[in-house]
């Protein structure tokens, strides 16, 4: 490796190093350290990687597009959270729920890794943590492990969630089928399901209270893992992470009415609202999102306007070449945002017809919205947008050849890390799946590896990388208050991100030198 390489590799880093270090030792908010990155990007790639007007345009038209999916889905969180707040809902919730199980490890578990493993099933896109952050919070949590919770339990299921999308896209970059692909993805993400629960309490409530609650974790560990990896080798992968939490979720209710779950006493704290009503608006959610998502009728009928824009081939002045293709389509009336607008209307005038609000109810709502809104808008751009410029500059490349150039003979070990690098920076699985699929496969051929195990590797890496994305951080921290301080929760994510992904590559080497 020349001289010449290692400080192109630091300079492709800088920006990401500018983010960690601003966010995590100068609680910087999102939205400055992302401006603070996006230029580090922006002086890096002109100076080091052939960055020209042109191709620096481009990129922010396609960062804006991207931005704007991701938008669709905050924004709409926000209005669907502020529905339910008006009400007095999310403090009937953690009433209900504490009455039901009053086990904070159950509580954790439920909601924070099999409810927001449900939403990645039907949504994705940032919606398990929208949702499921402002619940915790409900029960008493605090904001910080609120949105760390959802973030960490989520992230086993994003491959196979979102019906499959992230997948999908490994089939199409890499050529492979899923019959050769998904026995190992499955086997490796089953093993990270683990992990995220393990860890979704451990956040909370450390080693105490993951041994507490083991034999739940066990139980339904068990249950999601073996019903995603049996949905995915008999060729309904589409159905995988939705399947699983379904399992999960039945599993999880029979494992809180164990004796070692349900010994403590129940909630004395009442409410005007009955549980039934306050969760009536997620009940709505889930029908909305399900019959979007899985009828394909309609699916069809609400997929049929799509933004689309088309975007020529862009070659750097040092010669990396971005094809020509389109960006990021929105599918305006069946996107997940969509989809979330269409529960707030509902549950609006589910609640409204209860008498469940009070009078300006609707000024409040618009107002809390776009409080909440604005800040967290401003740090998605800024972030989406410098990881465009770092795609589009071969900077991401240069990245993880880097890493696989150092690591050659232990690759395996390193190949979840290369996925996990492309989610972190895109705030998707599905572009770390298109960023690095080929680059992960060709490493594997010239090196005599199964490339069905190291794509399942790079694959789990990007899933997990959803709990370490600032872009998806950034918008679970929007509904409980914390925009302008994620600092906080992107260092707790990112030390359980590493530690799993460590764990997930030790196992690929291991099976390596065994399959």
């Amino acid at each position: 490796m020349t001289a010449l390489f290692i400080l192109k590799w630091m300079a492709a880093f800088s920006p990401i190093l500018t983010v960690l270090v601003l966010m995590i030792f100068k609680n910087w908010s999102g939205s400055r350290a992302g401006a603070a990155g996006w230029f580090v990007a922006l002086i890096a790639a002109s100076l080091f990687f052939g960055a020209h007007p042109k191709l620096l345009a481009y990129s922010q038209m396609k960062g804006i597009l991207l931005s704007l999916n991701v938008l669709y889905i905050i924004w709409t969180a926000l209005l669907l959270y502020n529905v339910v707040n008006e009400t007095g809902a999310i403090k009937a919730i953690g009433i209900g729920i504490e009455r039901f199980s009053s086990d904070k490890s159950i509580q954790i578990l439920i909601f924070g890794w099999i409810f927001a493993s449900f939403l990645q099933g039907v949504a994705g896109y940032g919606v398990p943590i929208a949702v499921v952050a402002p619940l915790l919070v409900s029960l008493g949590f605090s904001p910080v492990v609120a949105v760390a919770v959802p973030a960490i339990g989520h992230s086993w299921s994003v491959t196979f969630g979102s019906m499959g999308a992230s997948f999908q896209t490994l089939m199409a970059v890499t050529g492979y089928e899923y019959a050769y692909l998904a026995p190992w993805s499955a086997s490796l993400l089953g093993i990270a399901a683990f992990l995220c629960g393990i860890f979704c309490v451990h956040v909370f409530g450390g080693w105490k209270m993951v041994r507490h609650s083991f034999i739940a974790i066990l139980i339904i560990g068990i249950a999601m893992s073996g019903t995603q990896y049996i949905l995915a080798v008999t060729g309904m992968w589409t159905l995988g992470g939705f399947g699983a939490s379904l399992v999960g979720l039945l599993s999880g209710l029979a494992v809180a009415k164990l004796k070692r779950y349900n010994q403590t006493p129940p909630s004395k704290a009442t409410s005007q609202m009955s549980l039934a009503w306050a969760l009536s608006a997620y009940f709505i959610l889930i029908v909305i999102v399900s019959s979007g998502v899985m009828i394909p009728a309609v699916k069809t009928f609400l997929g049929q306007v799509q933004l689309i824009f088309s975007f020529p081939e862009i070659v750097s002045l040092k010669g990396w070449v971005v094809e020509a293709g389109k960006g990021k389509a929105i599918n305006v009336f069946g996107h997940g945002g969509a989809l979330l607008l269409y529960s707030s209307i509902i549950s609006f005038l589910v609640y409204q017809s209860k008498g469940y609000y009070q009078t300006g109810a609707v000024k409040a709502i618009v107002q809390k919205t776009i409080k909440s809104g604005v800040p967290t808008s401003l740090g998605i751009v800024s972030m989406v947008c410098f990881a465009m410029i770092m795609d589009h500059c071969q900077m991401i490349y240069i990245l993880a050849e880097g890493i696989s150039r150092v690591f050659g003979p232990i690759y395996p070990l390193i190949s979840p890390w290369i996925g996990l690098l492309g989610a972190f920076m895109t705030g998707s699985n599905t572009n770390s799946n298109v960023v690095f699929g080929v680059l992960q496969l060709e490493t594997a051929q010239l090196a005599g590896l199964s490339t069905a195990l190291i794509l399942a590797a790079q694959t789990t890496g990007g899933a997990l990388g959803s709990m370490i994305a600032p872009a998806k951080i950034l918008v679970g921290c929007s509904t409980v208050g914390l925009s302008g301080k994620e600092g906080p929760v992107l260092k707790a994510t990112l030390w359980y991100g590493f530690v799993i992904t460590g764990i997930i590559g030790i196992i690929a080497l291991v099976f390596s030198f065994i399959s």
